[in-house]
């Protein structure tokens, strides 16, 4: 039984600057973005990220930044990028290290909060996970070390990942995050864009951020200069 104790998983987990934290404005563009995205943002678990920040050596700095995200319902579970001094603060008030990055959003805007990838990029393979049945609200699906091809449509409240490129041959409407592994040449393909958010090595848009010229069209996504970038199929 203890063999059964532990079992690995894939989880989203967003990404916000700590100088964000410091921009005066930072609270009320945050405030926008979840009242535009209530459900993405419910409770959603947040790392810190400490890079280039001098600030965050004392405790009570860490107890403040989880306040300020509380107040917008976001959950700090943790840190990435810090200095000793900032990790012994941060482990001092119950909050996990994660291994740094190399994928960051490219502005310090709070509509750049990003699903944090894993500390190694992971290369999209030449196999393929298929999925032929439709994927229903609630449901996540993960293509570990592969591209995700799904021929069923996509339900709002689904969630598709994959560590290489994502192709849906049927209407997207739930998430859908490629490279999630960190490969930013990964690439989103889809016959109908409705998407909730869509995600390419940590970089993402939520559905009010997808132009409406492209939404219900046959589309292809890909990361280019550290942006999203849509183009008609």
């Amino acid at each position: 039984m203890a063999g059964n104790l532990v079992q690995g998983a894939v989880f989203t987990v967003m990404v916000v600057r700590a100088g964000m934290l410091r921009d005066a404005g930072f609270e009320t563009e945050l405030a926008e973005q979840v009242q535009r995205s209530p459900r993405f943002f419910l409770s959603a678990p947040v790392v810190l990220d400490l890079k280039g920040a001098a600030e965050f050596t004392r405790q009570a700095e860490f107890i403040e930044a989880r306040e300020i995200l509380r107040r917008h319902t976001l959950a700090l579970i943790g840190i990435q990028n810090a200095a000793p001094a900032q990790a012994d603060a941060a482990a001092a008030v119950g909050l996990a290290s994660f291994a740094p990055n190399a994928t960051q959003p490219s502005r310090p805007r709070p509509a750049e909060v990003a699903p944090a990838p894993q500390s190694h990029a992971a290369p999209s393979a030449s196999r393929s996970r298929v999925i032929t049945q439709p994927v229903r609200s609630g449901t996540q699906i993960y293509a570990r070390g592969s591209d995700l091809v799904v021929t069923a449509p996509v339900s709002a409240g689904a969630e598709i990942m994959a560590d290489g490129n994502i192709h849906v041959y049927a209407p997207l409407r739930g998430r859908a995050l490629a490279g999630a592994g960190g490969d930013a040449e990964a690439r989103i393909f889809c016959s109908r864009l409705e998407a909730e958010l869509v995600s390419i090595a940590g970089h993402y848009l939520v559905s009010d951020q997808i132009p409406p010229e492209h939404r219900g069209l046959a589309v292809q996504i890909a990361l280019i200069d550290d942006r999203l970038t849509i183009e008609r199929n």
